[in-house]
């Protein structure tokens, strides 16, 4: 068969609902390649790379299942380039190929090289051309747009523009409650007596997968059983968690949204992270089933659940994406608190004895997933207490978690988590004692360490740490009126407590990793 046009498809573009696949023509032949050049750019989690591959794979088989003619390329394909550029040449020259076409990439990194190869072609009179990806519900330059000349993005004003644009959740103009955010609702420790799902999981063989990798030499980070992958890798197992979470985990989800549990891994989140980010479900279609629940059973589900998660998908995650496209590429570089340590060894093993981070860690290692509290108050908050350069943040957090592609995990990680953009996500650093760990989890109790002690003999590492902080940044976080509280507390420790606390600390940063 002789074809005129190849299309690329990347390992995040699994939308089966793009306009490309309406029609099935003989002249267009797709590309979707596992390639080294994507698996080594950071050291990814093993079940990443597994269910990238696994999804990759079933999007394949469905697409030449409508009749699509599919080139694809596996990692051990002997003719495999392991680079896009080099494959892409090589199917245009063997297919006398006239014209190629792309979905824009959501990472700036693959924008440029996508953009810089399109301009090589053209040189080749080869036609090219990139088309939207159909799949987010704001464009690319649309926060930037919205916050024009402003230092501070706030997303409330994002999050309102939103709501606005897709009525959703509206009367007329304004928010069905006449509240916008029931943020201050969503923040409860789970009680002992709350029942707690068993999470939605499925049982896939990615053995072929996982042994590829082995034989290529991929390094990876974290553990799989491969004979029982997990995580859904084609849309109708995405459908069958969203429908879990609005029928099970609903109910309960805003309330115990901020919540952490050594009894359970996945608590009432959704899990349908790795699902969107790959594109196998749309966030409108996401939002419309779950307030289509709640708008069935309004006695069970406060309005508080269902706006809370609304929230984290059109706005927190639209919103993460825009500030990334307005300031990429000098957002990588940014390090606004000059940080420079480096990741303790235990956030690759888990081997440590305090009770949260050993959980988070581990969790993170065996699913390599861990809900929002877990990053940014235990893991991130962790690091930026112990002062790690962001760019090792960033690397740890984007190979670790299945749902992490750097348009989503570097704002959050060097934004929201580390502060080392200097406040254009978050109006404050997010650190803590000990005491909000406690507050929000049951971690604390049978830990190695005292939640109480600030220094001394098992004084638990959060305590001293956090207090540095805020003495070593105080030139910059003082007149803060979010966090001048923490300066009063400061200013009243005596000189020994004072002396006593920040020995700690010094003592804790030096032994990081045996702690």
């Amino acid at each position: 068969m002789t074809h005129h046009t190849l299309r690329l498809i990347l390992g995040d573009q699994l939308h089966s609902g793009h306009s490309w696949f309406r029609n099935v023509e003989d002249s267009i032949v797709y590309v979707m390649m596992e390639i080294r050049q994507e698996t080594d750019y950071t050291r990814h989690h093993v079940q990443k790379v597994c269910g990238f591959f696994a999804a990759m794979r079933e999007f394949a088989r469905e697409l030449r299942s409508k009749g699509h003619d599919i080139i694809y390329i596996t990692l051990d394909d002997a003719d495999n380039s392991q680079t896009i550029r080099g494959n892409i040449l090589r199917i245009i020259q063997s297919q006398s190929i006239q014209r190629f076409e792309y979905q824009l990439p959501d990472e700036y990194r693959l924008d440029r090289l996508l953009s810089e190869f399109a301009a090589q072609l053209h040189g080749r009179n080869i036609e090219v051309s990139a088309h939207d990806t159909e799949h987010f519900l704001s464009a690319r330059n649309e926060v930037a747009e919205i916050f024009r000349g402003k230092k501070t993005y706030l997303l409330e004003t994002f999050y309102r523009a939103m709501r606005r644009k897709y009525g959703i959740l509206m009367e007329g103009n304004e928010p069905l409650t006449g509240q916008w955010n029931y943020d201050a609702d969503n923040r409860k420790k789970l009680p002992k007596s709350e029942a707690i799902p068993e999470p939605f999981l499925f049982t896939h063989d990615v053995s072929d997968i996982a042994s590829m990798l082995e034989r290529c030499g991929v390094q990876t980070i974290g553990r799989v059983q491969a004979n029982s992958f997990l995580w859904c890798i084609n849309r109708p197992e995405a459908l069958q968690i969203l429908e879990f979470f609005a029928t099970t985990c609903l109910p309960y989800f805003g309330t115990y949204q901020d919540a952490m549990s050594v009894r359970a891994w996945s608590l009432f989140h959704a899990r349908l992270s790795f699902a969107m980010n790959t594109k196998m479900l749309h966030p409108l279609e996401i939002v419309e089933r779950c307030i289509a629940e709640w708008q069935a059973r309004l006695e069970e589900i406060s309005y508080a659940q269902i706006e809370g998660f609304v929230r984290q998908i059109i706005g927190w995650r639209e919103y993460m994406r825009g500030i990334y496209w307005a300031k990429m590429p000098e957002y990588a570089t940014l390090n606004a608190l000059n940080h420079h340590e480096r990741l303790p060894d235990w956030y690759w093993t888990g081997a440590t004895q305090m009770n949260c981070l050993k959980h988070a860690v581990n969790q993170s290692l065996d699913y390599a997933y861990a809900h929002h509290i877990q990053r940014l108050m235990l893991t991130g908050n962790f690091a930026l207490l112990l002062g790690v350069h962001p760019d090792e943040v960033d690397a740890w957090y984007l190979g670790v978690y299945i749902d992490a592609i750097e348009w989503v995990e570097i704002t959050n990680t060097r934004g929201m988590s580390q502060f080392a953009d200097g406040g254009i996500v978050g109006t404050k650093p997010y650190v803590s004692s000990a005491n909000y760990i406690d507050k929000m989890s049951d971690y604390c109790s049978g830990c190695h360490y005292d939640k109480s002690k600030r220094h001394g003999e098992s004084a638990c590492p959060f305590n001293s740490l956090y207090w540095d902080f805020y003495h070593r940044h105080r030139e910059r976080f003082a007149k803060n009126p979010r966090i001048a509280v923490m300066y009063k507390t400061l200013d009243n420790m005596t000189p020994e407590e004072l002396a006593s606390t920040l020995a700690q600390a010094e003592y804790y940063k030096r032994t990081a990793d045996w702690l």
